[in-house]
């Protein structure tokens, strides 16, 4: 007996209750084995595949790519056949990646069937699809805005994984990153989604219309946190101008040392951060609002320490969770390790939330200073301007030295100015003298 089980999307976690259609893996009569990915979708933290928990051939795909699908609503429906349900690995990033190349299309009218050997005819075409080692959906992204197919790659990765790299060469290769191409692969950086051309003329301005582009995916979360922060929190802004020639100086040292362990400066200021937040703790918190209308601050025990990360799908916020127990060696560590899952997109949603504090590293693009904009709904956000060479005035003497400018965007309803300024002295003074604070860590 046949009967239609209609699987939901699931709770994706960490507080997500949407996910935006990017692009089907099966269609309506296919087989699907337990388990094996059916859709590639797009959350305000990721792009994920998502397995089914059923075992069955597709009956109806709710939703076409584009669409927005709330937690809790159908996604797809699949006749069982009365074949047993498996694992119920709903969540992402489980269930097995062996059943990704188990499922196997329904027979056609008018289709031969396969011969006792298990090959089908078109086993030529086939087989590569069954053997297909993808792991990044920015991988399979990438490779249809270049129009490359990647049944025709041969992956440098582990076990034959298939990476950007080789995408990239095959395109360049066949002449596939055309202008159409980069101008996909330019929106992708900039982690939104393709603009639609348009003829109409803008009424107030007279002047015509060249696109207009969804805000969606990590675009319209971005928009949305951004958005809440300014409304809700009374920010406020200190800076300060640091010589930080004898942090490069160590930096150095140790990296002439112990080139592989040398902590990077970030890593340092970092530490420094979490150290002051140890000080200063009003800056390790968060305002919550009743549904009375009363407030709380409250205050952890403990740091997960976020910084801003830009990846082509957009700023993302990887945090460090447990980082107040960590050594600048363990931060560098886990900053190269979650910004590299965050670039390749295979950070979980854990990954990108949770924070505490963040730290912001915009020297990265050549700025000197920023506003930045608090990680809503933290209570503090420490920006990093690029060092340069600049007159400095050391015991009364003019000198060339390392500077760089710190700045600290801090809710006022935590704390006033004297404890944003204690902190942000602290760090300053930490990165002027690293050896004394370093010392004492």
């Amino acid at each position: 007996m046949t009967m239609t089980r209609e699987f939901l999307l699931p709770d994706l976690g960490e507080g997500l209750t949407e996910a935006e259609l990017v692009r089907w893996l099966v269609a309506v009569g296919d087989s699907v084995a337990v388990d094996q990915p059916v859709v590639e979708v797009e959350t305000a933290k990721a792009v994920v595949e998502v397995p089914s928990p059923y075992a069955g051939v597709v009956a109806v795909l709710h939703g076409e790519p584009g669409q927005t699908v709330d937690v809790g609503r159908p996604l797809i429906s699949i006749d069982d056949a009365g074949k047993s349900a498996g694992s119920g690995n709903v969540l992402i990033g489980y269930g097995t990646s062996e059943a990704a190349t188990q499922g196997r299309k329904r027979r056609r009218k008018g289709q031969a069937a396969p011969p006792s050997n298990g090959v089908r005819p078109e086993s030529v075409e086939s087989a590569p699809q069954q053997a297909l080692r993808v792991v990044s959906p920015l991988v399979r992204k990438f490779a249809r805005e270049l129009g490359v197919d990647l049944h025709s790659i041969k992956g440098s990765g582990p076990d034959g994984l298939i990476m950007r790299r080789d995408v990239n060469l095959v395109a360049q290769a066949e002449g596939h990153a055309a202008e159409t191409g980069q101008a996909g692969q330019t929106r992708a950086a900039a982690g939104v989604a393709s603009a639609t051309p348009t003829s109409a003329t803008d009424p107030s301005t007279g002047l015509p219309i060249a696109s207009r582009t969804p805000v969606r995916g990590i675009r319209k979360a971005v928009a949305q946190a951004m958005s809440r922060s300014r409304t809700e929190i009374p920010e406020a802004t200190v800076w300060v101008d640091v010589d930080a020639t004898e942090l490069v100086a160590l930096r150095e040292d140790l990296k002439r040392r112990e080139p592989e362990r040398a902590p990077s400066l970030l890593a340092f200021i970092a530490r420094f951060a979490l150290a002051g937040l140890a000080k200063y703790p009003e800056l390790n918190t968060r305002v919550e609002t009743a549904e009375d209308g009363s407030q709380e601050i409250v205050a952890f025990d403990g740091v997960n320490l976020g910084f801003a990360a830009q990846t082509q799908r957009g700023l993302v916020v990887p945090n460090i969770r447990g980082a107040h127990g960590m050594s600048a060696r363990a931060l560098d560590a886990e900053l190269r390790r979650l910004a590299a899952l965050a670039r390749d997109g295979k950070a979980a949603p854990s990954d990108l939330s949770g924070s505490t504090f963040t730290l912001n590293n915009y020297g990265v693009f050549g700025v000197d200073g920023s506003a930045a904009i608090i990680n809503y709904p933290e209570a503090a956000i420490l920006g990093v301007g690029r060092i340069l060479d600049r007159p400095w005035a050391v015991e009364g003497q003019l000198a060339v030295r390392k500077v760089v400018q710190l700045t600290l965007v801090f809710d006022h309803r935590v704390c006033d100015g004297g404890t944003a300024g204690g902190f942000l002295r602290f760090v300053a003074d930490a990165v002027e003298h690293p050896g004394s604070i370093l010392a004492d860590l």
